[in-house]
Order: structure tokens, then sequence, then C-alpha cells
């Protein structure tokens, strides 16, 4: 019985993130409340982001009346997603792949490949015990606190936490490849969003559709 409503408990727990996760998608799609554009918006037109075909894309008005401090805490944000979607949708790609760290996970000798992928190595009856899981939350915010921002104050641009350490030859680089460059990296963040979130969306579904069609599942 304590077994059945412990799964049954991760099984909610996943659906309500899935859940929370789409609520938020649709609410992108919303009507905006029709108002007078002003100038700051107009401000934001020519940002790097507002694309084709779409061009500046704003249906919940979160840029009306805001300066530049706030499009940079939202454009900072929408980048950090991004990057945490794209490594979650090639951890995905890979591990399905069979491709996961040699070696054990615990002291009890249960190997990486003993649990299963994507969220249900995270939620249900064969994750990987909450005292492992707790040290990805730590570790993940220890990250956010203290390493992934902009600690010496010397960032171009949001979402630059080289903090004059790391470069990899970006200042060698023109401003026009620098756009070109940082344009790619937002696209391909907007696009892993998506994706991650089908996956997981997928993952729920009995019998596992399209995953399935592609690589072999249990």
């Amino acid at each position: 019985l304590v077994y059945h409503t412990l799964c049954c408990s991760q099984e909610f727990k996943m659906k309500l993130a899935i859940l929370s996760a789409l609520i938020a998608s649709a609410a992108a799609f919303a009507p905006a409340s029709q108002k007078a554009t002003s100038t700051k918006l107009n401000a934001f037109e020519g940002e790097l982001g507002a694309q084709e075909p779409l061009g500046f894309y704003d249906p919940l008005g979160l840029l009306n009346d805001a300066d530049q401090e706030r499009f940079d805490r939202l454009r900072y944000v929408e980048l950090k997603h991004g990057r945490i979607a794209q490594l979650a949708f090639l951890g995905q790609i890979v591990t399905r792949a069979g491709i996961h760290l040699p070696g054990n996970i615990d002291f009890s000798g249960d190997s990486f490949d003993s649990y299963p992928d994507g969220a249900a190595a995270l939620f249900g009856p064969d994750a990987i015990p909450q005292e492992g899981f707790g040290q990805i939350v730590l570790f993940i915010g220890l990250l956010e606190l203290f390493v992934m921002k902009d600690v010496t104050g010397e960032a171009e641009f949001p979402g630059d936490f080289r903090n004059g350490a790391l470069d990899f030859g970006w200042d060698t680089f023109s401003e026009k490849t620098k756009l070109r460059k940082r344009a790619i990296e937002l696209n391909n963040g907007r696009a892993a969003m998506m994706g991650i979130l089908g996956l997981m969306m997928h993952e729920q579904i009995e019998g596992n559709p399209v995953i399935g069609l592609f690589l072999e599942y249990n």
C-alpha cells in the first residue's frame, strides 16, 4: 500500500509539473490587452530576437512601458531557460541512444544505465533515490547563486558569463558575427524549450509514441 501510494504521488507530481508548463506555454498565445504602443515599446522592435517570421512578438504585453533594465532581465531569463532546455534535450537523445556514464551512481553498486531515461529517472518507482535528487537540486542552486552569473560586472550582454576567464575567441569576432552567434543561441534555446516539453509530454502517454518509433524504450 505504501509503495502504491508513493508511486501515485510521484506520478501526480510529474503530471502537475507538465500541466504547469503547458499552461505557461498556452499563455504565450493569449491575446494581449489593447494598449497604445509607447515609444519605449517601439525601441525594443529592433532588439536581437525580433526575427522573421514573427518579428517583434509580445502577446502578453510584458514589455508595455518597460525600460531597458526590464527588457535585459527578461532576455537573461529567456537565455538561461534556453540553455537549460538545450542541455536537457541533448541529455534525452544521448541517453536514449544507450550512452550513459560508466561506473556506479552510488555506493550500493547501481550503475548509471540501471535507471530509466528521461523524467522517469527523477520521478516514479524506478527513479534515483531522493537523496540523489536532492544533491542535483543543491548543485544547480549553487551554480545559480555563485557561478552562472555576471560576477565581475564586465558582461557585454545579458547572459554573458565569461567573467574575464572564458573567452573561446569571442573578442576576435566582428560585431556582425557576434550578433549572428547570439541570435543562433537564442533561436536554438527557444526550439529546445519546445522540444524538451514535447518529450516530457510523450513520456506520460501510454505506449510512449514518437520516441518509441525511433529508439527502443522499455
